[in-house]
């Protein structure tokens, strides 16, 4: 990190073009947005010194999770002091840095929680451009290839009072930013081609009266009901789903809870979402709803180690999640039945993976758990890297892209 906070990114280098093309991984979590890969292997075992193909610093400091095309890799990241806002690309094959790009220079920032970071949503990459989201501190297109910065809108500002960390979702030609500050909350759509606003829509359902409990995190999911979709977004005492077309409001699901961070999973038939803080829980809710489906569509919900921060995972009829504590558990997905509970160890921020038939749980301490879900009881083996992992685990081709509080590492570790 240079010391002006002015000067934090410089220069743009021509990417490679020796690197074939390959499954992408565009955005938080993966295509479908639910951290489920479909790479059949995957490393298993891996240390600083065995199994890292390449290891690149990066500047600045970033929890958003890295996204590629299989050729180029992107996440945002930031000074320390948030006054300088950019982005920074990796070669997929060679891990050498070919942009670095400052995107946004508040003059005024507000102070981010301690586990926060002024870049901690994760970007979207979507053909030759580049979607990068800091909040209320603004929203920018990116051309890809090149780095140039293609539009920008600061128009949509809130209190965050902790940092952001929504991640932004992308329908058809609407980029989706979700807002929920202590002050307001409020989604909005702009156009992909030149930023400008399509539709906003305001939480309807009450909030308490302490405007601390009113903000969210939670970044939110589409999914398919009935050949449509649905726009399922967490926030601060409530769910929505919305007609992510026009920001109709579908149904919404009534709870307490806030600070919502955990991105929602879904089949065709109910999500499941994490209620936020105070009282964690884990709901699952139908999606044939429609207004407010508090009494008549919620399936289950269930108390105990649920996340505050990581997603949970839905994988082959169970839903994995991990504690911000390090507790992992199993529910049926069905009947929110627990199968099992165990204790990793370390704090946990990044929401778990699934790939190669394992789950992959990584600690603020830098190290990822390798789970075995068939094995009874499941068993697991660590992996340590060096510095605090934050941001969510991707997969390149058969390798996973791990970043840390420093660096971006490839790995290729053994099966």
């Amino acid at each position: 990190m240079m010391n002006r906070s002015s000067c934090l990114f410089v220069g743009i280098v021509a990417i490679s073009t020796a690197t074939a093309w390959g499954d992408s991984w565009p955005q938080f979590r993966g295509p479908a947005g639910n951290g489920v890969s479909t790479v059949d292997s995957v490393p298993r075992q891996w240390t600083e010194s065995e199994g890292v193909r390449w290891k690149t610093e990066i500047p600045g400091l970033g929890h958003s999770s890295p996204v590629h095309n299989g050729r180029i890799i992107w996440m945002t990241t930031a000074s320390a002091d948030g006054r300088a806002l950019g982005a920074v690309s990796v070669d997929a094959d060679s891990g050498r840095k070919l942009h670095e790009v400052t995107v946004f220079q508040p003059g005024d920032v507000e102070e981010i929680h301690h586990d926060n970071s002024y870049a901690s949503p994760s970007p979207i990459l979507d053909g030759s451009r580049l979607y990068v989201h800091f909040g209320t501190y603004g929203t920018a297109c990116l051309d890809a290839e090149t780095g140039k910065v293609l539009w920008k809108n600061n128009d949509f500002q809130v209190k965050h009072d902790g940092g952001p960390g929504s991640s932004p979702v992308l329908f058809e030609n609407l980029l989706i930013l979700t807002y929920d500050g202590a002050d307001a909350q409020y989604l909005v759509a702009l156009n992909t081609q030149d930023g400008k606003e399509v539709w906003k829509r305001t939480r309807s359902a009450p909030l308490r009266e302490n405007p601390i409990t009113h903000r969210a995190f939670a970044t939110p999911l589409l999914t398919q009901h009935a050949g449509k979709w649905q726009l399922i977004s967490p926030g601060a005492d409530q769910c929505h789903a919305y007609d992510p077309a026009t920001g109709e409001e579908l149904w919404h699901v009534r709870y307490v809870g806030f600070s919502t961070v955990p991105r929602p999973v879904a089949d065709e038939q109910t999500v499941y979402l994490c209620t936020g803080y105070f009282k964690p829980d884990l709901m699952a809710v139908s999606l044939n709803g429609q207004g407010d489906v508090t009494e008549s569509h919620l399936r289950w919900k269930v108390g105990g180690p649920i996340p505050d921060t990581p997603s949970p995972l839905l994988y082959e009829g169970n839903l994995y999640t991990v504690t911000n504590q390090g507790i992992a558990a199993c529910h049926n997905a069905e009947t929110g039945k627990r199968e099992w509970v165990k204790r990793l160890g370390g704090n946990y921020s990044a929401s778990p993976l699934a790939a190669g038939g394992r789950i992959y749980f990584s600690s603020e301490e830098g190290v990822t758990h390798v789970l075995d879900p068939a094995a009874d009881p499941p068993t697991s083996v660590a992996n340590k890297l060096n510095g605090a992992i934050k941001g969510s685990l991707a997969v390149i081709d058969h390798d996973l892209l791990v970043r840390t509080d420093s660096a971006l590492y490839r790995i290729s570790g053994s099966d």
